[in-house]
């Protein structure tokens, strides 16, 4: 997946799911699950464990299940470097890692760096941050989003942290590309139960809350 493609997908979706879960049995069927549900772009973290075997397993599933799969909370290079080894078609990382920037850049993998403040937005566009995720979000609100497009008109911001299907729409309307949905989507207990119907019903509803 180019960044191009990656912008695309997330501006046509508006969401990205993230994944944290103590197990996943299955994550080509938790792709499909979000993808039937309308969420085409899933993040696994490093937070859960054996996630490169995830991240391959999906990949490998990827021609039936259509979703684009990354790793996110991405903190090392090597960490980097084993992601994309793994099939990984995107990057996130919860604050600015250079290091993390230069290897997905260096491969050409699409990657959205953690910012909170204007001087942390600017040092993640410098590093290339194909969409500049704003985290934690919900600490400020989508008024913030708003604010910070004075200063950086046309930037794609990823807002992340606290947004669920009752206030989403808001952080869309103040300006954001797409945001992350997290745990009200994917909520572990269902995600370890491989509880991919109400997963997906989950994604339905958070997908028609975006319109």
């Amino acid at each position: 997946m180019t960044p191009e493609e990656f912008i695309r997908q997330l501006e046509a979706d508006r969401t990205l799911a993230v994944v944290r879960a103590a197990y996943i049995p299955d994550a080509g069927e938790l792709c499909q699950a979000l993808a039937d549900g309308g969420i085409r772009s899933v993040e696994l973290t490093f937070t859960t464990p054996d996630v490169l075997t995830h991240v391959r397993r999906a990949a490998d599933a990827a021609a039936e299940h259509g979703a684009a799969v990354g790793i996110g909370t991405v903190l090392t290079a090597d960490q980097a470097k084993a992601a994309i080894d793994a099939g990984a078609q995107f990057l996130v990382t919860p604050g600015l890692r250079p290091d993390v920037a230069a290897v997905a850049a260096a491969a050409g993998i699409p990657f959205s760096l953690g910012a909170m403040t204007p001087t942390e937005v600017a040092q993640a566009l410098d590093l290339g941050s194909d969409v500049v995720k704003i985290f934690p979000a919900r600490q400020l609100g989508p008024a913030y989003l708003k604010d910070l497009q004075g200063p950086y008109p046309g930037i794609r911001l990823l807002p992340s942290g606290g947004i669920d299907a009752s206030n989403a729409k808001s952080y869309l309307d103040a300006g954001a590309a797409a945001v992350c949905c997290g745990t009200s989507v994917v909520p572990p207990a269902a995600v370890v139960a491989g509880d991919w119907a109400d997963i997906s019903a989950r994604a339905a509803v958070f997908i028609g809350a975006l319109k």
